[in-house]
């Protein structure tokens, strides 16, 4: 077991602590073509419920998404994107305790939705796409996530994998660093996401949790999703024959506990309430050998 740092990130109205126990961030995606829910809470009515429901069964942290990053997704209009997060965002002022993170890659749909009341931003290209998002949480004070992606979300399993993954994450990872503090990100407000599934074989997914310890002495908070993932369901069934996503909770519940273990600072999850008792325990484990 990895000894996580703790960490403080300083949100608009609130300060979260990192490392104490693990944060679990719920997912809701308002998008009709997600791989695991999509189209479950396209309408407005539908996502503010979920979001409600969210909080209500254990999430610290609320991660809205209009753009599908799925393998094999196309891209969709700043228009369109801040049409679907918007108003999700602006029904949930005043009724949602837990901070909002916007899933985004472009700067705008990242400013529409911090003024609405996002208070962190999550990049799955960490600034290569839109790199103007890191002045829109330079200017806010909001923390980033940076996420290492192989390619683009079109192309990233259909490419090569790395010869080297944890080689290829961590020179990923210090490329977008270097973007983001050049940009006068504080170091203090950078989380960093090893991106499981985005541009990895199955077996390179598993690598980077065993190994997720190296990339924690990096020095900076870290977020992993695992959630109802492919590789989850290949290994559950077989690469031409997954188990599907919806059957994939057990499963998502070790890779959970094996990101804890390994360093993990927050989990992002879709089955909230069982993800959150599975954090439960294993911080229970860690902190017993303090």
């Amino acid at each position: 077991m990895f000894h996580r740092r703790t960490f403080r990130l300083m949100l608009p109205q609130r300060t979260l602590v990192l490392g104490e126990r693990t944060l679990v961030m719920g997912v809701l995606n308002v998008t009709p073509d997600s791989f695991s829910d999509g189209g479950k809470y396209f309408t407005v009515d539908a996502a503010v419920m979920q979001a409600l429901e969210i909080e209500k069964v254990g999430a610290d942290i609320l991660d809205i998404g209009g753009e599908s990053t799925r393998p094999g997704s196309e891209g969709v209009t700043d228009a369109e994107e801040l049409q679907r997060v918007l108003p999700v965002i602006e029904r949930l002022r005043g009724k949602l305790k837990i901070p909002i993170s916007i899933d985004t890659q472009k700067a705008a749909v990242a400013e529409a939705a911090v003024k609405a009341g996002a208070e962190i931003i999550n990049d799955v290209s960490a600034l290569r796409t839109d790199p103007e998002i890191a002045s829109v949480a330079r200017r806010h004070r909001l923390p980033l996530i940076l996420m290492h992606m192989r390619g683009e979300p079109r192309t990233m399993q259909k490419q090569p994998f790395a010869r080297d993954v944890m080689r290829d994450v961590r020179s990923g990872l210090h490329a977008a660093l270097g973007r983001a503090r050049k940009a006068g990100i504080q170091k203090l407000q950078i989380i960093l996401d090893p991106g499981i599934g985005f541009g990895k074989s199955y077996k390179q997914n598993c690598e980077l949790l065993a190994r997720l310890p190296e990339l924690a002495r990096l020095g900076y908070p870290l977020m992993v999703g695992t959630s109802r993932k492919a590789f989850i369901g290949a290994i559950l069934g077989s690469a031409k024959n997954p188990l599907p996503a919806k059957d994939r909770l057990w499963g998502t519940a070790a890779t959970v506990v094996a990101s804890i273990l390994g360093g993990a600072h927050i989990v992002r999850v879709h089955d909230v309430a069982e993800m959150a008792q599975v954090a439960r325990v294993a911080d229970a484990v860690v902190n017993a050998r303090k």
